[in-house]
């Protein structure tokens, strides 16, 4: 099984999380972007409960021609990819691929298949 998906461009780690009375939690940014991603999957009908071992190709168009750091992008995107039900836990990941794109745009392509 092989999935596509177009996905928004995510919030940086350093936006993503935040401290809540002690307890570390996912920011505001980064429940927004969590239903964003929710409404790409169920939209690009990609809500499939991947099971086992999956490789994941991401190839990330900049939004701007700022200086970015490619791992930065992984955490928002691959927690809500699973938090979508796309798969069970990014823990099923063995194969994992990103990559800048040529051309602007902020956006996110996504290639999954189950190993």
């Amino acid at each position: 099984m092989r999935i596509l998906i177009d996905l928004p461009w995510p919030p940086s780690v350093n936006t993503y999380w935040r401290t809540y009375q002690g307890r570390m939690i996912i920011s505001a940014a980064g429940r927004k972007y969590r239903k964003d991603v929710q409404d790409a999957v169920m939209l690009q009908k990609a809500n499939k409960h991947m099971e086992g071992s999956i490789k994941v190709e991401i190839m990330a168009m900049k939004p701007d021609n700022r200086k970015r750091d490619l791992d930065n992008l992984l955490k928002a995107t691959l927690d809500s990819l699973s938090h979508a039900g796309v798969y069970l836990d990014d823990s099923q990941i063995t194969d994992l691929r990103i990559f800048w794109g040529g051309e602007k745009g902020g956006k996110l392509f996504i290639s999954l298949e189950q190993l």
